[in-house]
């Protein structure tokens, strides 16, 4: 059941740090669900059965368990593919052999050299504040979810897992002022130096992007600047399960008729709309980033996942430190002391309970 919030005060206004508040009073445990689909990938297995197991499964990603460690050591993901299909793509004429006969122990031992760093990973009593912290500040898009007492991995947090989880209880919290302010006020997500390839850019170049300028997707523009369609990492997958990652020299236009039927364009957004309008069209969309253009189209930025996260909850954490305020955790997100209470199966009703994350 979740109580509704009130303020100290008929004419007071809602805080800034009221998501932050929340976040900090839920765990993580709060939004595994009851029952999903979670893969996971001995380091003995052979890289090109492990990218095929992926696809077959339909996740994105799988924890590494070292059997001689006994413990879980890593993480499998699309980026994996794209480095290694980067990193060794001669010609449609050479075989890629580090896919072909590497098992993932090889991979990593080759890929990651002396940079070996424990996994990051977060306990299902952590909390969802501590999850979004550990997100955003490494950089990573997967947090696997593990029991410090039995070892055992229940889930993958992703930043979509977490907004949509604050997203549908948003109506019930008290709505900070900012949330009536636009992109441009606010100056979420990024708007210089944009990554983007066109129709005819070959696969093999938008990977080099992929690794080099170290983004997610990149919009496809015409030649007369619109932006018609984009190509994400997770498309990349589909080479894959097309077994036609032999060949990268084909078009990103070619590439993307391999693609789910299920696409329906490129969202998009403006400048001069409201982030409470920003977070409604990306949580309702299912999608990482929106594409922000202007009247004619034309790109003009990007506002991803972790930027709409970073301005709902970590900002507002960086001003209370500053303002030395007193935040207090384990369920108190308003001044008056009331607590917002989760029943997970509501959750779960809106949210699914085993779509891919």
């Amino acid at each position: 059941m979740l109580e509704k919030l009130e303020l100290d005060g008929e004419a007071a206004e809602p805080e800034s740090d009221i998501y932050m508040r929340f976040m900090k009073s839920h765990k993580c445990y709060d939004i595994v669900p009851t029952s999903s689909k979670l893969v996971v990938f001995d380091t003995a297995l052979q890289v090109k059965k492990a990218f095929f197991a992926l696809v077959a499964n339909g996740v994105r990603a799988a924890p590494l368990w070292d059997t001689e460690k006994q413990s879980f050591v890593g993480m499998l993901t699309i980026t994996d593919f794209i480095i290694i299909l980067h990193r060794y793509y001669k010609s449609p004429m050479v075989q890629i052999y580090e896919l072909e006969e590497h098992k993932l122990e090889t991979w990593r031992e080759v890929y990651l050299q002396a940079t070996f760093k424990p996994l990051v990973n977060i306990s299902p009593d952590a909390s969802l504040f501590d999850a979004v912290y550990t997100l955003i500040k490494n950089k990573i898009h997967r947090l696997p979810v593990i029991d410090p007492v039995t070892g055992n991995a229940l889930y993958i947090l992703t930043h979509k897992r977490i907004l949509k989880f604050l997203q549908l209880f948003m109506c019930e919290m008290p709505k900070p002022a900012f949330m009536k302010q636009t992109l441009g006020e606010l100056g979420i997500g990024t708007y210089h130096q944009i990554a983007f390839i066109h129709p005819d850019t070959p696969i093999i170049k938008a990977l080099n992007i992929f690794v080099e300028r170290r983004v997610s997707a990149l919009p496809v523009v015409d030649d007369s600047g619109k932006v018609v369609d984009i190509y994400s990492k997770f498309d990349v997958i589909n080479l894959a399960a097309e077994k036609a990652y032999n060949n990268l020299d084909i078009t990103v236009t070619q590439a993307l008729k391999h693609r789910s039927q299920y696409f329906e364009g490129v969202m998009k957004c403006h400048k001069m709309e409201t982030l409470e309008t920003i977070v409604d069209r990306i949580v309702k969309a299912e999608v990482h980033r929106l594409v922000v253009v202007d009247e004619h189209s034309s790109i003009e930025g990007i506002v991803s996942l972790s930027d709409i996260l970073q301005a709902l909850v970590l900002s507002p954490a960086d001003a209370c430190k500053e303002e030395n305020l007193t935040v207090y955790e384990g369920g108190s997100v308003s001044r008056s002391g009331d607590v917002v209470e989760v029943n997970k199966s509501e959750f779960e009703k809106v949210c699914g309970r085993a779509k891919p994350v």
